[in-house]
């Protein structure tokens, strides 16, 4: 992080630096980018700033579930982190899954090894008491296997957890699809079978396709910022920028600082 910080500062009409400024200024409502994701939190921290009350940056990347969609945050931008962090990934979470979900009082996770409350380690545990003692609507821990089943519609962790989940799970769609592949070219009656679920397969397609969403929303700094893919395809950047549109529209940044205002009030 600090070779990219370096990076970022040799070169301050880089494009990602350009786009914050216009962001920053107020020549632009948001900025979407598929390049580095460490260069464009940087970037934007620099120009935008944090939201009062929040410290640390969190990626809220879009998941698809049993249910529909989830959120899960961090998904790498902040690797370490204490428990009043992980408290702000939920309160930022659960303004984007209203904005972005629909979700009206949406269900908070914390992912954990285990559902009981003394189960993780002493980051999840304490991050389970603030959580717990706060006005949001937590669930309580969620295990691995329940990150893709829709029982919450908010999934909180630390950025390196979030970052391998992430990647986990694109490597296991990438892996499924190829053996599918390889099973359906087989025997002339898999190939029959394939033809008869071709509307079922495309509908798989499409909700596990990371295009979909467009991107992930960097929340916590003080300007709108969505960090694409580094293999975001053309429908992938289409999404994002209606992505953009929709929480410029819908006075995202706004809605996180009451948020944090409010729970900040209550816990003193």
């Amino acid at each position: 992080m600090a070779e990219t910080a370096a990076a970022v500062r040799r070169k301050p009409r880089a494009s990602i630096s350009v786009a914050a400024d216009l962001v920053a200024r107020g020549d632009a409502n948001a900025l979407f980018s598929a390049g580095h994701t460490g260069a464009t939190v940087m970037a934007t921290h620099a120009a935008f700033g944090m939201i009062a009350g929040v410290d640390r940056p969190a990626l809220a990347t879009t998941i698809p579930t049993r249910g529909g969609s989830a959120v899960l945050l961090d998904a790498g931008a902040s690797v370490e982190c204490r428990p009043q962090h992980l408290l702000q990934f939920a309160i930022m979470g659960a303004v984007y899954a209203r904005v972005a979900l629909g979700a009206e009082r949406p269900r908070i996770g914390l992912l954990s090894i285990g559902e009981e409350e003394t189960k993780g380690n002493e980051l999840t545990r304490e991050a389970h008491r603030l959580l717990k003692a706060s006005s949001l609507n937590f669930i309580g821990n969620v295990e691995g296997r329940e990150i893709y089943s829709g029982v919450a519609d908010v999934i909180v962790c630390d950025g390196f957890t979030g970052n391998v989940v992430l990647k986990t799970s694109e490597g296991l769609v990438e892996a499924v699809e190829a053996l599918l592949g390889e099973e359906l070219q087989g025997t002339f009656s898999s190939q029959m079978g394939y033809l008869l679920s071709r509307r079922a397969f495309r509908r798989f397609r499409r909700r596990v396709d990371y295009s979909e969403y467009g991107g992930a929303p960097l929340v916590g700094v003080a300007g709108l910022a969505i960090v694409g893919h580094g293999r975001s395809s053309v429908k992938a950047v289409r999404n994002a920028i209606a992505m953009a549109y929709r929480f410029a529209e819908s006075d995202f940044i706004r809605r996180v600082e009451q948020e944090i205002g409010g729970i900040q009030a209550l816990s003193h």
